[in-house]
């Protein structure tokens, strides 16, 4: 059980030792694919981030405004009645 909390720092340490490194020699990314990792993870936040975004206008003007009032009074029925379904 120690052996395995010992490797485990020693990665932990390993890693911000590594980010550390690349700070310091300002190059973060090493490869393509660490760039397209970056771009797709900040595509990601930002989608997540307009989806609430979204989410909070609508609330805040449904909130503000009748839009529920205003829904059913603009429904009217359209088409024929089928006497065919009535009992």
């Amino acid at each position: 059980m120690g052996s395995e909390g010992q490797n485990l720092g020693e990665e932990i340490s390993d890693q911000i030792s590594d980010a550390l490194s690349r700070l310091a020699t300002k190059q973060m990314f090493q490869s393509d694919w660490d760039i397209a990792a970056f771009a797709i993870f900040f595509i990601f936040i930002g989608t997540v981030l307009l989806l609430v975004l979204l989410v909070l206008v609508r609330c805040c003007c449904c909130c503000c405004c009748d839009c529920e009032q205003s829904h059913k009074a603009s429904r009217k029925k359209v088409g024929i009645d089928n006497k065919a379904m009535e009992p």
